[in-house]
């Protein structure tokens, strides 16, 4: 029995400009449809978006293969519209797409691969 391929969890930061916070959030209560199927097409999942008062924007999803998804989204017509309609909320891109812009943070500990090792460890 071969075990499932764990997923690569990419967390990445933006800046959003702070007086543009309510609309931000209001185009992200209703993404577009075409948008919503382009992501997933990429082979993201689990992809969540967490917004902080001062504009901290720390996005999170999963994926097989977060180059091949980059990739995916870069090269899909419907992104390139929502990717400029979204562009001016953002702070600091130097003209990159926000999709392919927004720089990674590092995963230091995960609770799940973890206890995995614990439970490996032990036998289980």
């Amino acid at each position: 029995m071969t075990s499932p391929t764990t997923p690569e969890r990419v967390c990445f930061q933006l800046q959003v400009d702070p007086s543009r916070l309510d609309e931000y959030r209001e185009r992200h209560a209703a993404v577009w449809p075409d948008m919503l199927r382009a992501i997933e097409a990429s082979g993201r999942r689990n992809y969540s978006l967490f917004l902080r008062e001062d504009g901290l924007l720390v996005g999170y999803y999963e994926t097989d293969d977060d180059a091949a998804s980059q990739r995916a989204l870069e090269a899909d017509p419907r992104t390139a519209a929502w990717e400029a309609d979204m562009a001016p909320f953002f702070i600091a891109l130097d003209g990159a797409r926000p999709d392919q812009g927004a720089p990674r943070v590092v995963e230091v500990f995960n609770l799940e691969s973890q206890l995995a090792a614990l439970d490996a460890e032990a036998g289980r």
